[in-house]
């Protein structure tokens, strides 16, 4: 009893400390909130590639904690900072800065969500076989589920924040996979985004990105259902014995 009401003290803190936060950044700065929320709100790349370009040089500091902010928000899509990103400071640097500045924004997410929602999650478990399945599933297969979907091109990065912090992934895995994910979904995203909007004359690396984009979709897709079949299989045949 006293650990569950230490738990929610915690909880209610650490809330209040996000709130403290904001509160804070409003009072030295009140015009930073709107503006920020308008130009997400817009998911205008071109506008925001100008709005970071006017921190000059601090403009890819303020990039790096943008791109952080808005995946650990979950919103809006990534693929406008990284577009943003490898228009101002080039295809590669863009990418890894992107990259790198989304896992930690997801890596926040996940222990903000399995820290809020993780021990609710283990009580509606504990009452279902089938739930109690797929988290032993998550658990064991928890580091090749994510990385296949960190890796597929426009998925959702707010629902696999979600799946992995009501998972039994382990962090360290959680990020890895993450990490490693992330750099050809947000290389394709960016390139594509890159190229459409400074409308590129030659179209042959934009057509190969979206057909490698297609491809990796595609053997995702196909790799993630062998894998859901072969769980399934196992204990049928433990069954039969």
């Amino acid at each position: 009893m006293k650990q569950q009401m230490g738990m929610g003290v915690l909880k209610v803190c650490a809330a209040l400390a996000i709130v403290l936060l904001f509160v804070i950044i409003h009072l030295l700065a009140p015009e930073f909130l709107p503006e920020l929320f308008t130009l997400l709100a817009s998911g205008d790349i071109p506008q925001t590639v100008e709005y970071i370009r006017s921190f000059g040089e601090w403009a890819i500091v303020f990039a790096f904690l943008l791109t952080l902010f808005t995946n650990a928000l979950g919103f809006p899509p990534a693929i406008i900072f990284s577009t943003a990103n490898v228009i101002l400071f080039g295809i590669v640097p863009g990418i890894i800065l992107s990259c790198v500045a989304e896992t930690v924004g997801v890596t926040i997410a996940f222990v903000l969500m399995r820290f809020y929602f993780r021990e609710a999650a283990e009580k509606a478990i504990a009452k279902s076989p089938f739930l109690s399945k797929i988290d032993q599933y998550s658990g064991s297969k928890g580091f090749i589920i994510m990385l296949i979907g960190r890796m597929v091109p426009y998925f959702p990065s707010a629902l696999l924040n979600a799946i992995g912090a009501l998972s039994s992934i382990r962090l360290r895995e959680y990020v890895l996979a993450s990490l490693v994910g992330k750099f050809p979904s947000t290389g394709i995203e960016a390139i594509i985004g890159h190229d459409i909007i400074m409308h590129q004359e030659d179209n042959t690396r934009l057509i190969i990105v979206i057909i490698v984009a297609g491809i990796l979709i595609y053997t995702a897709i196909r790799y993630e259902k062998r894998l859901m079949h072969a769980e399934a299989v196992i204990p049928k045949r433990e069954n039969n014995k």
